[in-house]
């Protein structure tokens, strides 16, 4: 017995609202598209057109939806996070990208198509998926950018994201944010970081970030700072003089980051707010 897409597209939203989805109309369209294999307009207009689901296909949908209601990320549903311009491969053991860092990777973005130099040298620390470092490449092509990762789950996303993206002025590699990339001591022009920032005790309020986001993405050490630290020091051996420094952190973080990276040596550090104009991110100047 066939099911009207409207009624099952009603339905759907209907228990992720029940189960507390913040944008419950928005997934079920994103998962009715995703069970058709469809992109969302196509989705839309077989809605409109009073299209119907087959039994196969209500009960894959209805599957999905179950999935979506125990707070399951839709990302790890449908294996894609857009980022940007770019469409990334995500799924257990990587951090999901978020939109608040795509004001991160501005930062970063602008600073390089800013610098008068052919080939300016970028490195992502600790990249997870890659989001950050692959978009900088993707909308800065004549930069030479770097990722590096400790995770090796997170890892192998990131490397498979650089393929499927196919972008020759980006690499990634694994190792630790305190030792990574000494050949390239003294040659960087931006170092960007989202490293894990929360401290620890701290449990994030949402269950898509507090059951699924690997711990090793969220938590920072008992202030929350233990890894910011790092990237620091790091960024400190990495870059040029007048290089620029851009980490993501917690809103309520930004004093203390402003502090940290001064007593570290780095100049003006300043903080900037998201696209909700919460504090997100600080930058400063070697």
């Amino acid at each position: 017995m066939s099911t009207p897409l409207a009624d099952a597209l009603r339905d759907a939203a209907a228990a992720l609202a029940d189960a507390g989805v913040p944008d419950p109309g928005v997934d079920a369209e994103l998962l009715l598209a995703h069970g058709l294999d469809v992109p969302r307009g196509r989705m839309r207009a077989l809605v409109a057109m009073g299209a119907d689901l087959d039994d196969d296909a209500r009960d894959r949908f209805e599957r999905l939806v179950a999935r979506r209601a125990r707070r399951e990320p839709l990302q790890h549903i449908t294996g894609l996070a857009p980022f940007r311009s770019l469409e990334l491969r995500v799924g257990p053991g990587v951090f999901v990208p978020r939109p608040e860092t795509e004001r991160v990777a501005q930062l970063a973005i602008d600073e390089l198509r800013a610098l008068a130099v052919p080939e300016p040298v970028a490195v992502d620390l600790g990249t997870g998926s890659g989001a950050i470092a692959l978009a900088v490449a993707s909308e800065v092509p004549h930069a030479r950018v770097h990722a590096v990762e400790v995770s090796l789950e997170a890892l192998a996303w990131a490397e498979e994201n650089l393929r499927r993206l196919g972008l020759d002025n980006a690499s990634v590699v694994g190792g630790d944010i305190a030792t990574a990339l000494p050949e390239l001591d003294g040659a960087v022009d931006v170092v960007v970081s989202n490293p894990p920032y929360i401290p620890r005790g701290m449990v994030p309020r949402d269950p898509e970030v507090r059951l699924f986001d690997p711990a090793r993405a969220l938590y920072g050490g008992a202030d929350g700072l233990d890894v910011v630290r790092a990237v620091s020091a790091t960024a400190r051996r990495l870059t040029r003089p007048g290089a620029l420094v851009v980490i993501e952190h917690g809103e309520a973080q930004g004093a203390a980051i402003r502090s940290l990276l001064e007593d570290d040596g780095w100049r003006a550090p300043r903080t900037h707010p998201d696209l909700t104009g919460r504090d997100r991110a600080t930058v400063a100047r070697r």
